[in-house]
């Protein structure tokens, strides 16, 4: 018998308009599959509308803030309800670039130098003091809010002149900035799928159409291109994979995940960040890559049904 099944989308993140469309087209694949299934948009009522429509199985399309970072994770724990994707501590600390970063060092996995600036040291260190700890780094640099997904708060620097205003802009969603020595070269892609042996699916090459991977060209039609498989040597492909079936299993994550890539003008690739819920719209990259493996996207989404634990 199969559990009825809660797709959880919106929230209140400010990615709230992907979730709706990720949510959507998940919704769309469940009915094709024959699942009992039902979209709840969460608030606060969620814990009454999980309990008024039944569900026995939470199937997690949230982006951001309240979704990706392990706090619905952990009242479906509460509620012993299972769900798709990563567990409370490796969504949360997914989430956090900061936190992220720190693991990636620790197994020695490569990752853009950085430093971070806290918002009590932006008010209290003298601008001049600032500047010159983020030029040591090495212009340009890219300054993000650490906690925030679909390039939200992020600034890319490249002369002294624009450090105040990037850290005032991550600012406006977090209390601490990362700053990440921008490293200019080929952005990669790795979709990641399966709990304890996950399976590095087909890696897809992104060319943005304004020269940047933003917002924008995330999530409108024609404004990115997906290159499948990505213009590097195959030994370079290799090493993506490996490196990211490193980092899933590293901060433990389930079901599925996206590992972002930079590979320099060496050959060199190291970890960008990683998304424990990515994008599943029209545009998205993870069906991409699942089209690429063979795997179509209702077939995805019951992959998904049935690696959910709780």
């Amino acid at each position: 018998m199969s559990p009825k099944i809660g797709v959880l989308l919106g929230g209140r993140s400010a990615e709230r308009e992907v979730s709706l469309r990720t949510g959507e087209a998940i919704h769309q694949a469940l009915l094709e599959n024959g699942y009992d299934a039902v979209k709840i948009d969460v608030d606060v009522n969620i814990v009454e509308n999980l309990k008024q429509h039944g569900i026995e199985l939470a199937f997690i399309a949230l982006h951001g803030k309240y979704g990706e970072d392990g706090a619905i994770q952990g009242m479906l724990e509460m509620l012993h309800i299972p769900y798709t994707g990563s567990d409370v501590l490796a969504s949360a600390i997914a989430m956090n670039k900061i936190a992220t970063k720190k693991i990636l060092l620790a197994e020695g996995i490569p990752n853009p130098d950085f430093c971070v600036v806290s918002s009590r040291t932006y008010q209290e260190a003298a601008m001049p003091d600032l500047e010159q700890k983020i030029i040591e780094l090495g212009l340009p640099v890219v300054i993000k809010a650490p906690t925030q997904g679909s390039t939200i708060g992020i600034t890319f620097v490249h002369v002294k002149d624009g450090i105040k205003a990037g850290l005032e802009e991550a600012f406006k969603y977090d209390s601490n900035a990362l700053v990440e020595k921008m490293v200019p070269g080929i952005e990669i892609t790795a979709a990641v799928l399966g709990n304890e042996d996950p399976q590095v699916l087909p890696l897809i090459e992104i060319v943005s159409n304004t020269g940047v991977y933003d917002y924008e060209a995330k999530y409108t039609v024609g404004m990115s291109e997906h290159i499948i498989p990505p213009r590097v040597s195959m030994a370079i492909q290799d090493k993506i994979s490996a490196l990211a079936r490193q980092t899933y299993l590293a901060l433990g994550c389930r079901g599925l995940s996206r590992v972002d890539f930079m590979v320099d003008s060496a050959g060199q690739p190291c970890v960008l960040e990683v998304n424990t819920i990515p994008g599943m719209t029209e545009t998205s990259l993870f069906p991409d890559a699942a089209r690429a493996a063979g795997i179509s996207f209702p077939v995805l989404v019951k992959k998904l049904v049935q690696l959910a634990g709780g």
